[in-house]
């Protein structure tokens, strides 16, 4: 019982920081890159379908992103996504057969401004860890009458072990996504 409580835990934990990563790539750099991109959703059809699934994505230069929709008539609405979307800054070009998408460089209030929207993300997932951790530790006070206190006080241990763990991961990836940021 005990050892289910803790394995579910950690791996909400562990799914909880790997979504934080997911939410930093999306967070562009001096570099385009096509995960920038993975978030975006497309008016298609009237449903909001993800870019990645309507269009093949290449990074041919640094800042230059070339998509190529499956569809061609999904030009106009990709176009429209990109450009309202929300911290990109990209400026979309339309030939009629793909889109190229330069990235402006980022000026150094752009790259405090990311700072702060990825610190918010890393917030958002310790905020996530916490509540996962409180959720474990009410279902092993719930436990207490079966097992006996002393199991659950040690089991409690490991729980924050794991929380410990799993913050450290976070924190890390902001570090890593920070320095990336402030890299000029």
């Amino acid at each position: 019982m005990i050892a289910d409580v803790l394995a579910e835990a950690t791996e909400k934990m562990t799914k909880a920081v790997e979504v934080a990563k997911e939410d930093f790539a999306t967070v562009r750099t001096g570099r385009a890159n096509p995960q920038l991109f993975q978030k975006i959703l497309v008016e298609y059809y009237g449903t909001p379908t993800p870019l990645a699934q309507l269009a093949s994505l290449q990074n041919p230069e640094a800042r230059t992103i070339l998509i190529t929709p499956y569809d061609k008539s999904a030009l106009k609405e990709i176009e429209k996504a990109i450009v309202n979307f929300p911290n990109l800054g990209a400026s979309p070009n339309n030939d009629g057969e793909i889109i190229r998408v330069t990235m402006p460089e980022l000026t150094e209030d752009r790259r405090k401004e990311y700072v702060k929207i990825v610190k918010q993300k890393a917030e958002d997932c310790k905020v996530s860890i916490r509540n996962i951790r409180r959720k474990a530790k009410d279902d092993l006070d719930a436990l207490k009458s079966e097992v006996g206190d002393d199991e659950v006080a040690r089991a409690e241990k490991e729980l924050e072990a794991i929380t410990k763990r799993a913050t450290d991961a976070a924190e890390d990836a902001l570090k890593k996504k920070e320095a990336e940021l402030l890299e000029v």
